[in-house]
C-alpha cells in the first residue's frame, strides 16, 4: 500500500509553523533580554530545542541525567507563550541537553543528548551531510546533524556565547546574530 497521500508534511503544517514561530520568538527574546553578551568570561543563556514527529527519541538520544524540563511549570510552548518564555529562560541558564517538543506542542520532561548519525546508522554520516560553519560549537553541530533525521522536523539553538539564534531543518540552517534578531523591532540595532 502506498501511504504517500496520508503522510503529513510537518514542515509546512500550519500548527507546526506556529510552534516554530513561538520557539524562535522565545529564543530571540531570551537573547535580547540578556545584557552581558560582550562581557569577558560571562556565559549567557544557551538552549537547544528539537521538534519531533514521534512519541519518543529513545532510538537516537540518551537522557541527560537529572536535566529535566519543569513540566509542572510549563507543559507546552504556544498555549501560554509567556510561561514558556519564563521557563525556557530559567532552563537556558541552569540545565544542559536538548529540550524535546512533539509536533503537537507537548514538551517532554527528560532533556537529552542526541547521538551522532554515524553511531546508529539511521542516516548518512555527519561528514556526508554537514556543512559546519566556523561559529558552530558542539551544540550547533549536533543540532545540524539531528535536523537531518527523518522524524525531526526542526532543531533550534540559542548560542550561550553570542546570543545567535539558529533554526536547522533537513541538514540546513538559517541563523541570525544577536544584532539581527527581531529585525526592525530590535531597538538595540536601530538606534
Amino acid at each position: 500500500m502506498d501511504y504517500g497521500d496520508l503522510r503529513i508534511d510537518y514542515e509546512s503544517h500550519s500548527n507546526v509553523r506556529e510552534l516554530l514561530d513561538c520557539l524562535v520568538f522565545a529564543l530571540e527574546s531570551i537573547s535580547l533580554e540578556f545584557e552581558r553578551w560582550d562581557a569577558r568570561h560571562v556565559k549567557g543563556p544557551g538552549l537547544y530545542v528539537a521538534v519531533v514527529t514521534g512519541p519518543t527519541v529513545a532510538e537516537f538520544a540518551d537522557p541527560m541525567g537529572s536535566n529535566h524540563w519543569p513540566v509542572n511549570r510549563c507543559r507546552t510552548v504556544c498555549d501560554r507563550l509567556d510561561g514558556f518564555y519564563e521557563t525556557a529562560r530559567d532552563v537556558a541558564r541552569t540545565r544542559d541537553g536538548a529540550v524535546v517538543v512533539s509536533v503537537d506542542d507537548v514538551i517532554q520532561r527528560q532533556m537529552v543528548r542526541f547521538r551522532d548519525l554515524r553511531s546508529d546508522d539511521s542516516g548518512p554520516s555527519s561528514a556526508e551531510t554537514a556543512d559546519y560553519e566556523d561559529w558552530m560549537g558542539a551544540r550547533h553541530m549536533s543540532a545540524l546533524d539531528t535536523s537531518a533525521r527523518p522524524n525531526v522536523v526542526s532543531t533550534l539553538t540559542l548560542s550561550e556565547e553570542t546570543g545567535r539564534v539558529t533554526v536547522f531543518q533537513r541538514g540546513t540552517f538559517e541563523t541570525d546574530t544577536r544584532a539581527e534578531l527581531g529585525g526592525e523591532w530590535n531597538a538595540r540595532t536601530n538606534q
